[in-house]
């Protein structure tokens, strides 16, 4: 008799009997499941696996497509790699390195091309990706010995994954294959080329970038957002890791090793400094002196501790700063917005009593005192406990807010009054050449920390309000970072490798069956490719200091 396993699929809402050992793809073409669009991965007992998973054991088993975080992160993976095998046909000597995200799309480069990347070269790469896809050829994942693997891409001349597999620490690794082209990716690919339906590449700056679908209509790509300031931050930072020798996780993983970490830190929080510096001198050589700094920066950008170390530099070009936060601008919470669940939209743009708020900078400009408003997180209302406020002649006021940049914000204020800031953590090192790290990554980390030891939120709270959080971001922050005079990179070089050993012990207390556990899985696998550093060598002024304590500041 046929022994069979019982599964639960969240996706019909039943359970469904099949023999053991059956594939994922076979259970979704067998129960006619229609998802909104191309079926990518699913979560098996809320883990992400691919679709050639074979099912030995009950499983709770949910269809993905590229409408979830974990959907779009297989696909643009499996795009990735399509990419790299075109390029290692047409350019074998090439070194393609896919950096960061930009522009809605995914910024590359190639090195030792041997000819220039023109517009033409790009669409030849572009071309041979579609021959690919339509060969509707095989994925494999398949595993071997690390000493077996570590030759394998040794061969490949991809040198980039030696060093990181020598720092792994685990006797087998994972790697993919299409035909003899092999390639390492952090996660699960879909099984076969003709999965990818539409993409893109266009010549951007010295490199193209990749295009991908929208995720809230997977149905038309993302709309290219011009963001030349975003781009030089990137290139800013990433021309610092040459320089220091550090491009990928590997490189910094054995410097570690070696307890050259010490040296790494001074140099990442005396660049900091400087940047920060030279922020001050740019606001105070201005002919007219700016009144008020805006600064603004997604959820654990850093803003403010970015704004305390501002000041002391102000302070030092004979400045008196004042700061002032646009969380007291909060309107009552039953006069907040609440977004298309029926929850608080603590995000939106009118939870802000905007009027009041330009009443008072109105006053403050004109010399007035004003009393400043406090809210009260637990009661939802304002208050007021005597705080007053008024501008001297050498004073510039700082405010700090995720609306900072919003041209609605100060409307009434000119705007050669003002001088604009952007903050975010751009994490400019990659696990390898084809593996970035996506920047929302480190600030998630930065937030469950910040929020488990200040805010008494478990990191199941924090990863289940960050979808929304992102969402928020995408409409009130991001349209806007491109309105900065200036931007800041709050990302240091070794923080991961310090935020491993505070973060894995709170994500480990996620549950195992509930739909955040995805995330914390896939969290501390990522983290198990940084080398443990302590945290004892980080100044206590440094950014880093405001998500892991020991801060010399007050919050």
């Amino acid at each position: 008799m046929e022994k069979k396993v019982t599964i639960f699929c969240k996706n019909t809402g039943s359970y469904h009997d099949y023999p053991i050992g059956t594939s994922l793809i076979e259970i979704y073409e067998d129960l006619h499941i229609e998802l909104s669009c191309q079926v990518v991965a699913a979560r098996v007992n809320y883990k992400v696996e691919d679709l050639n998973f074979l099912v030995y054991k009950p499983k709770d088993i949910e269809f993905l497509d590229l409408t979830s975080p974990s959907g779009m992160r297989v696909y643009v993976r499996t795009l990735s790699m399509v990419l790299a095998k075109a390029i290692s046909e047409l350019f074998p000597q090439a070194v393609l390195r896919i950096e960061h995200p930009i522009s809605k799309g995914y910024y590359c480069t190639l090195e030792n091309l041997g000819q220039p990347l023109t517009a033409e070269v790009v669409e030849k790469i572009k071309d041979r990706i579609g021959v690919i896809i339509s060969q509707k050829k095989r994925i494999y994942s398949e595993e071997k010995q690390i000493e077996e693997v570590k030759r394998l891409f040794a061969q490949a001349n991809q040198e980039d994954k030696i060093s990181l597999f020598e720092t792994l620490g685990t006797p087998y690794a994972r790697y993919f294959r299409i035909d003899d082209f092999i390639d390492y990716y952090v996660g699960v690919l879909m099984p076969s080329t003709d999965y990818l339906y539409l993409f893109d590449l266009m010549a951007y700056y010295d490199g193209f970038l990749l295009r991908v679908p929208n995720r809230e209509n997977p149905k038309v790509l993302e709309e290219v957002v011009t963001q030349p300031k975003m781009y030089g931050i990137f290139k800013e930072y990433v021309g610092w890791n040459k320089i220091m020798g550090i491009n990928n996780i590997g490189a910094f993983n054995l410097l570690a090793r070696k307890r050259e970490s010490i040296n790494l830190i001074k140099i990442s929080e005396a660049l900091h400094e400087k940047k920060v510096a030279s922020i001050a001198d740019m606001i105070s050589s201005r002919e007219q002196t700016p009144r008020f700094v805006l600064v603004s920066g997604p959820s654990s950008s850093g803003k403010t501790t970015f704004s305390k170390r501002l000041s002391v530099q102000l302070m030092v070009s004979k400045l008196k700063p004042v700061a002032l936060s646009l969380d007291n601008y909060f309107v009552d919470r039953e006069l907040t917005p609440k977004d298309e669940n029926g929850n608080w939209d603590f995000e939106h743009f009118e939870a802000l009593d905007i009027d009041l708020f330009n009443q008072n900078l109105k006053y403050l400009l004109s010399g007035e005192e004003v009393e400043i408003p406090m809210f009260n997180f637990e009661t939802g209302k304002r208050q007021y406990k005597g705080e007053k406020l008024k501008l001297e002649d050498d004073n510039i006021l700082i405010i700090e807010g995720i609306h900072a940049l919003n041209p609605k914000l100060i409307q009434d204020i000119p705007l050669e009054l003002t001088f604009k800031i952007y903050v975010s953590a751009l994490t400019t090192i990659s696990i390898d050449n084809h593996n970035w790290i996506p920047t929302t990554d480190t600030r998630l980390l930065r937030r469950i920390i910040r929020d488990y030891k200040y805010r008494n939120y478990s990191a199941r709270d924090t990863i289940s309000r960050w979808d929304s959080v992102r969402r928020g971001e995408d409409k009130w922050i991001f349209p806007y970072q491109e309105n900065a005079d200036v931007m800041f990179n709050s990302a240091l070089l070794f923080e991961l490798a310090v935020l491993k050993h505070h973060a894995e012990p709170i994500l480990l207390e996620v549950p195992k069956y509930c739909n955040e556990y995805t995330e914390a899985h896939r969290l501390l696998k990522f983290l198990n490719y940084f080398v443990s550093i302590p945290d004892r060598e980080i100044p206590p002024t440094s950014l880093l200091r405001e998500f892991v304590g020991g801060s010399s500041f007050r919050y």
